[in-house]
């Protein structure tokens, strides 16, 4: 005899809107007036996968290489290391919102394997070769419209694996030789197409499954992108979409600033230490100068071989709960 369907428990369904609704709440207070934002997967905030420079990567289609900033997310790069245009190509597309398809999927049949599903969904962006330039703060000239293929076409190229778990979880798999946990393995970009080579010709990204499972859970991060593309610094660009896409933080430690930009700070000798520092007040500076932080201080934390430094900040747009306990604090 077949069982009737239990009915959801209302507890349950209460509970979820409820998270809904606070999350939304959340989202609505962190909201900070930007203009034309890049709407960005989180993990790709919060991780050290593209290198603060944009000369002497490496190109060797082997390479392979685990960028981890504790506890946010842990990533492994193959194909080739990644640089600061590398970054700028991705902001860019993520100015320009992706649009949804869902088509009948042509592989499948009636009493087909369960495993294929009857339509498919996936993501595009459709825009101009001058839209993308000038998202990337660039001349829109035809001569950079080769430098903006070759990016993205190396960004397809290259495989992400994204582990789901905690850091910890990475290091005890990996120290037992065993995959550290659940994940997924894809590509940014799946497909790159152009019906011409001028300025207001069309160009479409079509993003790879692990990014269309980013925007159908919405695990998206808001990114003030004319700021970014006015940093001079790529140290700055390599910290601000941490800095932006967490509102509720004031401050980061030299160590995780460090590995933001792709090194250990415990692993580096003295000067490279040294060099580093002076690197992220650097990048401090254009963050202020390009409008992104209204000031910034250095403490140094703990003594001796220990010895540490903290950066505090100020965000120069204040957040949406802000203003309001502002707006009210300031009526009689």
């Amino acid at each position: 005899m077949a069982k009737t369907p239990t009915a959801p428990v209302v507890g349950e369904l209460d509970a979820k809107e409820a998270a809904r609704l606070a999350r939304f709440e959340r989202t609505k207070a962190n909201r900070r007036g930007r203009r034309a934002p890049a709407v960005l997967p989180a993990k790709l905030t919060r991780t050290s996968a593209f290198a603060p420079r944009r000369k002497g990567l490496v190109t060797d289609s082997n390479f392979v290489r685990v960028y981890a900033v504790r506890p946010h997310s842990v990533i492994e790069v193959r194909g080739r290391e990644l640089g600061s245009q590398h970054r700028d190509a991705i902001v860019a597309l993520f100015r320009t919102r992706a649009a949804r398809f869902e088509i009948r999927n042509p592989e499948w049949r009636e009493a087909a394997d369960f495993r294929v599903p009857q339509r498919v969904v996936y993501y595009e962006t459709s825009t101009t070769w001058r839209a993308l330039l000038q998202a990337t703060g660039r001349t829109a000239h035809v001569n950079n419209l080769a430098t903006l293929l070759r990016s993205l076409e190396e960004l397809r190229a290259v495989s992400f694996r994204v582990y789901a778990g905690s850091f910890e979880q990475y290091e005890a798999g990996v120290k037992r030789g065993r995959l550290p946990s659940a994940g997924f393995s894809d590509t940014l970009i799946s497909r790159i197409s152009w019906e011409g080579v001028g300025l207001d010709g069309r160009v479409t990204v079509r993003y790879g499954e692990w990014l269309k499972d980013v925007f159908e859970s919405k695990s998206l991060v808001s990114l003030d992108a004319d700021v970014y593309f006015k940093l001079r610094s790529d140290y700055a660009k390599a910290l601000w979409p941490y800095i932006d896409g967490k509102p509720s933080h004031s401050w980061i430690d030299a160590p995780d600033a460090v590995a933001l930009c792709g090194e250990d700070y415990a692993a580096v000798t003295t000067r490279r230490r040294l060099k580093l520092r002076e690197e992220l007040r650097q990048a401090f500076d254009d963050l202020v100068t390009a409008g992104g932080l209204a000031s910034w201080s250095c403490e140094a934390i703990g003594q001796g071989r220990g010895k540490t430094y903290r950066y505090r900040y100020v965000h120069a747009k204040p957040r949406q709960g802000e203003l309001i306990l502002q707006s009210t604090a300031s009526e009689p």
